[in-house]
């Protein structure tokens, strides 16, 4: 069965809850795009009266980590997933809703596939970038998700 918006949502509330009462929540996801989108309230605010830097990486996440559990749900295999590492660059205040994406659906099928060939752990490095409702970027996101094949 396919990975949905709604199924993604329902994890966030179960297994993720922090995310889930900032308001991050899956808007869509297909084979190479998810898209997450978060709100600027008072719950996820800094004191400086924009979103707070970890619920942006929360929501930047959430697209990079749905399609990699996507893709290694789809492969049929027992893969291992974990972000190794990440870094961030902000670029303008993030206020109203701000929306994240990741479009690397084909880098992570290249990375599982050469991990079922080859039998050795593979690192695809994502990204998300933060996009606020005028089209101006706020943030941008990479995370290093390593990829094993379970014996």
């Amino acid at each position: 069965m396919p990975v949905s918006t709604r199924k993604l949502n329902l994890f966030l509330l179960f297994k993720l809850p922090a995310a889930y009462f900032c308001g991050v929540r899956t808007t869509s996801i297909t084979a190479d795009v998810c898209t997450v989108s978060v709100k600027h309230r008072w719950i996820n605010q800094n004191p400086f009266k924009s979103m707070f830097w970890a619920v942006q990486g929360m929501a930047a996440e959430l697209t990079t980590g749905a399609l990699v559990m996507s893709k290694v749900k789809e492969s049929g295999k027992n893969i291992s997933i974990l972000v190794a590492s990440n870094n961030a660059l902000f670029t303008k205040k993030a206020t109203g809703r701000i929306t994240f994406t990741c479009h690397q659906g084909e880098a992570i099928d290249s990375a599982i596939n050469k991990a079922i060939k080859t039998g050795e752990g593979q690192t695809v490095t994502l990204n998300s970038k933060g996009i606020n409702k005028e089209g101006v970027q706020v943030s941008d996101f990479n995370f290093e998700w390593t990829l094993k094949v379970k014996s």
